[in-house]
């Protein structure tokens, strides 16, 4: 069984954003005891209120007081998607590691002056949080097809799903365009999925043909403020807001090395709370996981009995062992994703800092937003677009 790693001497960790995400980073932080010294929100009050919820952080009302403070020497951004690139540039200036929710940013165009800007500064980690790659069973999905136990790698296809968006009175920030690919369901979670699918299989998303929909072209926007996952408006009083970013997409991709791929994301499905689903099938065999059940992986053979593998570290590889930090039968799930991609977003910085990253990288961040780009072109003239490799 793995053990949590800890760091001798670890940085000071503020946290941009107190919404729903937030938080979650504070809690997987503090498991490993690294420190959460304050938080930022353009709101001072609401700052002030999330730093007595962390524990009495510091409260932050402005960029410039976080980059000041000397006990900052990392900072994790969990703010609305279009603020993730001016704050990312300027935390990196001011000498921070940054850890970014996705998208690293809402363009290619920002996201290339990003990673060359973290490429110029190698002592700094640089990282987005793709969290779900960090599931030890998905860790072992990509032991397995990296030791060709599935042989070639014919295809792979899925899902993601869920129901907070379902009803016209369902309403978010995220619901309303970014002004640039105006995508929401697959930018949201749909690049979860991708990122997922390319780690697995360690190959790249090299093209794409996508359809897109939006079920509710009007919502009904609460008057007051709403929270992620906050549920409906009901009868309260609100406003009518025209919605053109996506309920649903369906995306036909093609790999690397010949893959194909094909999955659909949904926030208008009902009864589905967070569920990703993924197969990847190849000559010999296939894999299927589901998010839901995270301990558990199927493995489809021909000729041969079909094999169930439930998350133990003794049964399994040794890279995903070393993220499994519970026995088998003590579950394993989405706070513990964060707390594995933390533990490598910060051994490295402990470490040398010349080996590879394991964490995904701002250039990681960058290509999905660049496939992002293509799923959005594709929709809008209904043909198969390539993703851009610049």
């Amino acid at each position: 069984m793995g053990a949590p790693y800890v760091l001798s001497k670890p940085p000071g960790v503020a946290l941009i954003g107190g919404g729903f995400i937030g938080p979650v980073h504070a809690e997987a932080l503090r498991r490993l005891g690294i420190p959460v010294v304050g938080v930022l929100d353009l709101d001072l009050a609401r700052a002030t209120v999330v730093a007595e919820q962390l524990g009495g952080v510091k409260p932050y009302g402005k960029i410039e007081d976080l980059l000041a403070d000397p006990n900052v020497q990392s900072v994790h951004i969990a703010s609305p998607n279009p603020a993730h690139f001016e704050q990312a540039k300027r935390c990196l200036q001011a000498g921070k590691h940054v850890l970014c929710e996705k998208p690293l940013a809402i363009t290619s165009a920002e996201t290339a002056e990003l990673v060359k800007l973290a490429a110029s500064k190698p002592e700094l980690a640089a990282g987005v949080n793709y969290n779900v790659r960090f599931y030890s069973v998905a860790r072992e999905m990509r032991e397995r097809v990296s030791k060709g136990d599935l042989g070639q790698i014919l295809s792979i296809q899925g899902s993601y799903t869920q129901d907070w968006l379902l009803l016209d009175t369902d309403y978010n920030w995220r619901v309303e365009p970014d002004g640039a690919t105006n995508l929401r369901a697959v930018a949201d979670i749909g690049t979860h999925w991708m990122d997922l699918a390319q780690s697995i299989t360690g190959r790249h998303i090299t093209s794409v043909l996508s359809d897109l929909a939006t079920f509710h072209p009007v919502r009904k926007r609460p008057v007051g403020p709403t929270d992620t996952f906050g549920g409906s408006a009901g009868k309260g009083a609100h406003v009518d807001v025209p919605i053109s970013t996506e309920d649903y997409g369906a995306v036909m991709m093609r790999l690397e090395g010949g893959i194909r791929g094909v999955y659909y994301v949904s926030q208008a499905f009902a009864g589905r709370k967070n569920r990703l689903f993924l197969e990847v099938c190849g000559t010999e065999g296939s894999m299927t996981w589901d998010s839901q059940a995270p301990d558990e992986l199927t493995i489809g053979r021909r000729g041969r009995l079909n094999e169930f593998l439930q998350r133990d570290p003794s049964n399994l590889s040794p890279a995903a062992a070393a993220m499994s930090h519970y026995p088998g039968g003590h579950a394993e799930g989405f706070p513990d994703a964060f707390k594995q991609l933390f533990a490598s977003f910060y051994g490295w910085i402990a470490s040398d800092r010349k080996s590879k990253p394991d964490f995904p990288t701002f250039a990681d961040g960058a290509y999905e937003v660049r496939i992002c780009e293509a799923i959005a072109a594709s929709a809008k003239k209904g043909a198969w677009t390539e993703v851009s490799h610049a």
